[in-house]
C-alpha cells in the first residue's frame, strides 16, 4: 500500500521471525509491567485487546471478512478501558461507555481512510466495506456509527461520569463531525475519487474530535 510501503517490514529491513519474537517479547513484558505496577484486572483487559488484534483481527478477519474493521475496533477501544481499570481497579458502566465511545469512533474513522485510500485497499485486496461492497453502504454505516458515537459521548455525562463542560464540548465536536459525515450523501457519484476530499475531511476531523474529547474528559 502507498501509505505503508516505507515501513521497515514492508521494505524487508527486518525478518518475519525477528518481528514475531520482538512482538512476543513486548507482549510478555507488557503483561508483567501491568500485572506488577497496576492490578490483575488491568492485565486481563489488555489481554483482551491483544487477543482481538493479533489473533482475531490480524490472522483471521483483516484479509478475509468485511467485518474486520469492526473486530479491529474492539482492540482499538480497549486502551482507555485499560487506563480506567489501572486507575480504579474496577470495570463498571464508565469503562463500558469509554469502550463504546472509542469503538463507535473508529468505524467512520476507518471507513473514511478506506474511501480516501480506496485504490490502496483494492490493490492490497483488503475487504473493507467501501471496497468489498460499495461506498453508498459505507456512508450509511458511517452515519449510524457517528450517531452512536455522539450518543455514547452524551451518556458519559448523563450517568454522572463527566461535567457539563465536557458535555458542551463533546456535543459540539461530535455534532459537527456527524454533520460532516452526513454531507457525504450530497455526493451522488459512486466513483471513489469523487468522495476523496470529503472522506479526507471526515478522517482528519475524526482525529481532532477524539483529541479534544480526551482533553476535556481529563480536565
Amino acid at each position: 500500500m502507498e501509505r505503508t510501503k516505507d515501513r521497515a517490514s514492508a521494505r524487508g529491513l527486518v525478518s518475519g521471525v525477528f518481528m514475531i519474537l520482538y512482538a512476543a517479547f513486548l507482549g510478555v513484558l507488557g503483561t508483567l509491567v501491568l500485572g506488577y505496577f497496576t492490578n490483575v484486572l488491568t492485565m486481563y483487559a489488555a489481554w483482551v485487546g491483544l487477543f482481538f488484534y493479533v489473533v482475531l483481527y490480524s490472522l483471521f478477519f483483516k484479509r478475509h471478512s468485511v467485518f474486520g474493521t469492526l473486530v479491529g475496533s474492539v482492540s482499538g477501544a480497549v486502551p482507555p478501558v485499560v487506563g480506567y481499570c489501572a486507575a480504579t481497579n474496577t470495570f463498571d458502566l464508565c469503562a463500558v461507555l469509554l469502550f463504546l465511545i472509542l469503538c463507535f469512533w473508529q468505524m467512520p474513522h476507518s471507513y473514511a481512510i478506506a474511501i480516501y485510500r480506496f485504490k490502496d485497499y483494492a490493490a492490497a485486496n483488503i475487504p473493507v466495506l467501501p471496497v468489498k461492497k460499495n461506498i453508498a453502504l459505507a456512508k450509511v454505516s458511517m452515519l449510524v456509527y457517528s450517531g452512536l458515537f455522539l450518543l455514547a459521548v452524551i451518556s458519559l455525562y448523563l450517568f454522572g461520569y463527566a461535567s457539563w463542560f465536557y458535555l458542551i464540548v463533546g456535543v459540539a465536536t461530535g455534532g459537527y463531525w456527524l454533520s460532516i459525515v452526513a454531507k457525504g450523501f450530497t455526493i451522488k457519484s459512486q466513483l471513489p475519487e469523487d468522495h476523496s476530499a470529503w472522506a479526507k475531511k471526515v478522517f482528519l476531523f475524526s482525529i481532532l474530535n477524539i483529541t479534544i474529547l480526551s482533553i476535556v474528559m481529563a480536565l
